[in-house]
């Protein structure tokens, strides 16, 4: 049975990269088109037929894996072909223990799928087995583990190879680049957006998720999905390398230090705007006792706490990032805090309300460049020396980024899990070979302002100063050290704090 047997199973572009019998073969293609579904449905039947052989699956993650697996699974039950359940289990490779999954067929083989590490293929290469290197231009060290695949090709094995650009100087590219220039005899198939639409991309789509496909509904998703990805639309979804190494900080380095966490949006309306601003003050005060303090009464009091903010005024977003620093000082942004055209009197009381909230306040540090300047200087008339107004000059950005970038590298922090929060941090790019934001929007609204205001967080946490505590003074009188006192007369002007 072949996989083309049924034209309305698989689009133009899986069928003619399935239909390549060639050694080695290669695809650079846009983000998110079906080729690793494609993939696995030629796997399962080659594994299945007594004339196929084993099929060996690597990527760059455990989510990766597990899901082509399951779509080896979906696709051995459509062909009715006896296979066994997923089997998880792990094995030992050179003393270390390597997770993998396994489909068994009652032709004798089977699909295995595990991680990248390049002695995981040591022990492969019997006659006609299979390997698939998915998202190769992510993986810790392609060039080892292509040539420890190589040797698969010896007895009549097949090597696949999937990716996605990850810049121009990735070993990924630079292979392309070979083949093309024709070092190699590899074959090499190109998939971008466009074509990938004109071969049925978006009208499948509508198929799947109970859509009316149209030409104008197409041109408008087309565009959606180009804005959603810019700056990095040419290499994310046209195959177009990104120069300079691509983006500072990859997808899958930035994804794997996320976890769910809340994103608060606060929009300055024209009818908001145009309130005197103790109405204004009054409605914010409201917003922020239903909004922000639930969140701030949750943080632990016994962690030190950082804050950074990336100011706007209209243009931008103006973001706020609290840090929490942990005992073993892991450092975690429990909440962030968006406003797009918000007064600067409304600003300020969100930035109190969110420091004076934070436990053991340690640091701040506010992009002070053009209007930010304001807020800089509020707040540090707030907490004093704690405070770093920024400039965020080249030297800045080359002392600071490194040491951000380690912290994905090592994974010692974690960010709320949000698509927008991806490519905020996606848009720094390197510039003389120094990592920063570009000129211009980076993504409709926005300029990497969320991904900015965590880079100032992680700065204000490096800052040498003393942390904050105090106690509230209530209203024509001084301070009460009696822990029994009510405090229902303190004032509250400072919207939050450590009691």
């Amino acid at each position: 049975m072949s996989v083309n047997s049924d034209q309305s199973v698989l689009l133009g572009y899986q069928r003619r990269w399935v239909a390549d019998p060639s050694p080695v073969k290669m695809i650079e293609k846009s983000r998110r088109i079906g080729l690793s579904y494609a993939e696995a449905a030629d796997d399962v039947l080659y594994a299945a037929s007594e004339l196929g052989a084993n099929v060996y699956y690597i990527s760059y993650n455990k989510e990766m894996t597990q899901g082509f697996i399951q779509d080896c699974a979906g696709w051995a039950k459509a062909y009715q072909m006896a296979a066994s359940q997923i089997d998880e289990s792990v094995i030992e490779v050179d003393e270390r223990q390597v997770l993998t999954y396994t489909i068994k067929f009652d032709s004798g083989h089977q699909i295995q799928a595990f991680t990248s590490n390049p002695r995981n293929l040591r022990s492969k290469g019997r006659p006609g087995e299979r390997l698939v290197i998915d998202e190769a231009a992510f993986v810790d060290d392609i060039q080892e583990l292509l040539k420890a695949a190589m040797a698969m090709t010896i007895w009549g094995g097949q090597i696949r190879i999937i990716s996605t650009h990850n810049g121009e100087d990735n070993p990924f590219n630079e292979l392309i680049n070979d083949i093309r220039a024709e070092r190699y005899d590899y074959s090499l198939h190109r998939v971008d957006f466009d074509e990938a639409l004109a071969d049925g991309l978006y009208q499948r789509i509508c198929q799947v998720t109970g859509q009316v496909w149209s030409r104008e509904g197409e041109a408008q998703w087309r565009q959606q999905m180009i804005n959603r990805y810019k700056p990095n639309q040419d290499e994310e979804l046209f195959c177009i390398p990104a120069q300079g190494g691509g983006a500072y900080l990859t997808r899958v380095m930035i994804e794997a230090c996320m976890s769910p966490a809340p994103v608060l949006r606060f929009d300055g309306t024209k009818a908001y705007n145009a309130l005197p601003e103790p109405a204004r003050a009054a409605e914010m005060d409201d917003w922020i006792r239903e909004n922000l303090k639930p969140l701030l009464a949750k943080l632990n009091p016994q962690r030190r706490h950082a804050l950074g903010q990336d100011f706007a005024r209209s243009g931008d977003l103006s973001v706020i990032a609290p840090l929490e620093i942990g005992e073993t000082l892991h450092r975690s942004v429990p909440f962030l805090m968006e406003m797009h055209n918000v007064p600067f009197k409304q600003q300020e009381q969100v930035l109190f309300a969110i420091g004076n909230g934070l436990p053991r306040l340690s640091g701040v540090a506010i992009d002070s460049r053009g209007n930010g300047a304001y807020i800089g200087e509020t707040a540090h008339d707030e907490w004093g020396a704690i405070v770093d107004q920024v400039q965020a000059t080249e030297s800045w950005y080359r002392e600071r980024m490194p040491r951000y970038k380690a912290r994905f590298e090592d994974g010692t922090i974690t960010l709320p899990q949000n698509d927008d929060l991806v490519e905020d941090h996606r848009a720094f790019k390197l510039v003389r070979g120094v990592a920063r934001l570009p000129e211009g929007k980076t993504s409709g609204q926005r300029h990497g302002d969320g991904a900015m205001a965590c880079v100032l967080a992680d700065h204000a946490a490096d800052l040498d100063a003393t942390e904050i505590d105090f106690i509230r003074v209530p209203r024509g009188g001084p301070a009460t050290l009696d822990p029994d006192d009510d405090h229902d007369d303190f004032t509250d002007d400072w919207g939050g704090g450590a009691w």
